[in-house]
């Protein structure tokens, strides 16, 4: 296992081992600086993706030169700039000719607008949605949260989506029954507050089989979400509250906050991956290290295998 793979945390490793089976061939989009072509050759090397690189050749080339990477039997998809590797790489998810997509040094929202594109024809029925999957040394285990890097400020069909979106990837990841909190201010619904009420339809959503396969619960604050003290300190029943496996936040502000101070303030790791696409998104920060980006190439294929080999 190369390096980088080898400094994820123990919850990650057993993604990255849980992830057998042929190399999901993904198209890398604009991979030219080092941090982001070291984690696709790196998720390479450890047997999760056979990547396509989807950029301007030269750069791409001096990229591996300066990183010290050697690029023979990569495939390079030569393109003019970052706005041309955006479609080109959607193109070939269309076409079928890679399983995946994977982010490379551009703007998120430059390679969604290909993506989300109607003419790339990778739309299905749910809306797309982000979701980050952290493990973090103040948790037992790993966490989902979603979603902080899509929709800015979803109405409650889009956030049934997004529920919906993270409980199958959690099935994928291997969590079965994934306790889904619906975050909020307060564990009260409150009509001042809109995500206490679109929190209290989601479950009601969840009763009535629009959302299935998992047990949701909300509005619930983060303490009330992932602390057993917090929990008994305030007397909530709450099958879901102290034990969570998947935040569900009210904003994409919300989200990348939540996200980025566990990363920098509570030493978490964080991969990440756009569901509800006809292929999974990997997407990463630019700032990622090659570590996360290897564990979200695990990710794209745990959630990618075919419906016939099931959940992990």
């Amino acid at each position: 296992m190369p390096p980088s793979a080898a400094e994820a945390g123990k919850e990650f490793r057993k993604l990255i081992e849980r992830a057998t089976g042929a190399p999901l061939r993904t198209a890398v989009v604009h991979p030219v600086d080092h941090l982001s072509l070291t984690g696709a050759m790196d998720a390479r090397e450890a047997g999760l993706i056979d990547p396509v690189l989807v950029g301007p050749g030269d750069k791409i080339r001096s990229a591996a030169e300066e990183a010290g990477l050697d690029l023979s039997g990569v495939e390079i998809v030569d393109t003019p700039h970052s706005h041309a590797a955006a479609a080109r790489g959607a193109s070939l998810a269309r076409e079928e000719a890679v399983g995946a997509i994977m982010k490379g040094a551009l703007h998120t929202n430059e390679l969604m607008q290909a993506i989300i594109d109607r003419a790339a024809g990778l739309r299905t029925e749910r809306r797309m949605s982000h979701v980050f999957v952290l493990e973090t040394p103040a948790y037992p285990r790993l966490l989902l949260m979603t979603d902080g890097a899509i929709n800015i400020a979803p109405d409650l069909m889009c956030k049934r989506d997004i529920v919906q979106n993270a409980i199958d990837l959690a099935h994928h990841i291997g969590i079965d029954a994934p306790l889904v909190a619906i975050l909020s201010a307060t564990e009260e619904v409150d009509p001042n507050i809109a995500s206490t009420i679109d929190a209290a339809a989601l479950c009601k959503m969840a009763d009535r089989g629009q959302i299935k396969g998992g047990v949701v619960d909300g509005p619930l604050a983060f303490d009330l979400a992932v602390s057993p003290e917090a929990v008994a300190t305030k007397r909530l029943v709450s099958s879901v509250a102290g034990a969570a496996d998947i935040l569900v936040v009210p904003t994409l502000e919300a989200g990348n906050m939540i996200a980025k101070q566990l990363d920098y303030l509570a030493g978490a790791e964080a991969a990440g991956l756009v569901v509800g696409a006809k292929v999974p998104v990997i997407l990463t920060s630019r700032a990622d290290s090659a570590a996360e980006r290897v564990v979200s190439c695990a990710l794209a294929k745990l959630h990618a295998r075919p419906a016939e080999e099931g959940p992990v």
